[in-house]
């Protein structure tokens, strides 16, 4: 019933801070791995990160298009991440009728 496997899987994320956008990247590995699987996911480990890219936009904003300059940062990254998975075969539990 409970199974060990090794995938990867390329998570992207975005924000306003380098840490918003790791943090948002990191946090949809769950979801990328429970759209390819039909089992319950015991463990997710992380082995490995591998960044494929990691960009900054810099935009200047103003106040009436001449006031108050201002810049604005926006990053996004783009990672691969090795996992190691636990999980829980659902075909392999015998249901019993009553």
């Amino acid at each position: 019933m409970k199974q060990k496997m090794e995938t990867s899987v390329r998570v992207n994320g975005q924000g306003n801070s380098r840490q918003k956008a790791l943090a948002d990247a990191l946090s949809s590995i769950q979801r990328t791995v429970l759209k390819n699987t039909d089992n319950i996911l015991l463990r997710i480990e992380p082995k490995d990160i591998t960044v494929i890219s990691a960009k900054v936009k810099t935009t200047t904003e103003r106040f009436l298009f001449l006031f108050l300059p201002r810049k604005r940062e926006y990053f996004s990254v783009v990672l691969d991440v090795s996992l190691d998975i636990t999980l829980l075969n659902v075909k392999e539990i015998t249901f019993t009728a009553e």
